[in-house]
């Protein structure tokens, strides 16, 4: 399919306006899941069904030597992120959905992609999750550098809600790991009995946003069922509940585990209710508009908008909904300080100026 690239060039010194303004950068996707940006200016887009995109030069190429995706439910060719290094190493990350023995896991792979080149080379695998699950649901995968350079992953619990508390499966979790996919020696659960090394945080449901903030921090956003999603701060070796506590309940409307608290986990610093179904998240600079500095601008897959969340008081400021905010995949902030998105709907990327 053709991909239309109607204003691929950055402009550096854009001013902030007074209402956000919305100008198209791309169309013709199918199920875009994830957005990044090449140091040369080029964009990176993820399709689910396992296509990945090189926008560049008024034309977009598909590039070959993508690892082979289980395209299952939400499943598939899930996040991109280009390191800071990346003018020097070529690399990029991918994360995606792995068919395994037992059905499918969430998987991060490393690749090169030479300057010019249309394909991607040295493919390889650095973190696999322990065994799969069946069904398509809770894949996480936001793909996180942190400042030192390891690299964090998000996993879902695949809809093992249980597997959240067992420290022996990668289910519910935040991973951490280096470059090459060896395992920081710092990590929370190296040399624990049982533990998987990996590990950074647990207690998750299906965390499908991250970012870290100018402090190092990293943030996730994550699914609860019928309410209770979640806006938390990454803590080494803690627990986030799930399925124990939550401010949701259960589709049915049953109660969700023992109640919202409990001693040992971790509270959310915001949470949604009703459910918003968040997805792909920024940290704003305030480049452009020094009133949003800090804010969390988080993509609705459910309510078909952008919701900044205040980061001084911990309250969601705005929702941001225009006919281009149609089930927001991925939110992040570009070169520029303009803030870029993609609709599933629409399957297009858009440049918006706060």
């Amino acid at each position: 399919m053709r991909h239309l690239i109607t204003a691929l060039s950055l402009c550096l010194a854009a001013p902030a306006l007074a209402a956000p303004k919305v100008t198209l950068v791309a169309e013709g996707f199918v199920n875009p899941w994830a957005v990044a940006f090449l140091p040369e200016g080029s964009i990176l887009v993820t399709e689910k069904g396992g296509d990945l995109l090189l926008l560049g030069a008024g034309k977009s190429t598909r590039l070959k030597g993508v690892p082979k995706v289980a395209e299952v439910g939400q499943g598939g060719l899930l996040d991109v992120m280009v390191p800071e290094d990346f003018t020097y190493s070529r690399e990029i990350f991918l994360s995606y959905a792995k068919k395994l023995s037992k059905g499918q896991g969430t998987a991060l792979a490393r690749a090169t992609l030479a300057a010019g080149s249309d394909r991607l080379t040295d493919v390889k695998d650095l973190f696999v999750m322990t065994d799969g699950s069946s069904g398509g649901n809770h894949f996480g995968s936001r793909i996180v550098e942190a400042a030192d350079g390891t690299l964090f992953l998000t996993v879902g619990e695949r809809g093992d809600a249980d597997l959240a508390q067992d420290l022996s499966r990668h289910n519910g979790s935040v991973i951490r790991i280096n470059r090459d996919g060896t395992i920081p020696e710092d990590n929370p659960f190296v040399g624990q009995d049982g533990a998987q090394p990996e590990i950074y945080s647990y207690g998750h449901r299906n965390p499908q946003g991250a970012a870290l903030d100018a402090d190092g921090t990293l943030w996730v956003d994550e699914h609860g069922a019928r309410g209770g999603d979640e806006l938390n701060a990454i803590k080494r070796g803690a627990n986030y509940g799930w399925p124990v506590i939550s401010y949701g309940t259960h589709y049915s409307g049953a109660k969700i585990g023992e109640g919202t608290a409990k001693q040992g986990m971790e509270q959310p610093e915001f949470f949604w209710d009703p459910s918003i179904a968040p997805s792909g998240m920024a940290i704003y600079s305030g480049r452009l508009n020094d009133e949003w500095k800090g804010d969390f601008l988080i993509g609705s897959l459910k309510f078909d908008m952008i919701s900044r969340i205040d980061r001084d008081t911990m309250t969601e400021a705005e929702r941001i909904q225009t006919p281009e905010t149609m089930r927001v995949r991925d939110v992040i902030e570009g070169p520029d300080g303009a803030v870029y998105f993609l609709s599933e709907i629409n399957g297009a990327l858009y440049r918006l100026e706060p």
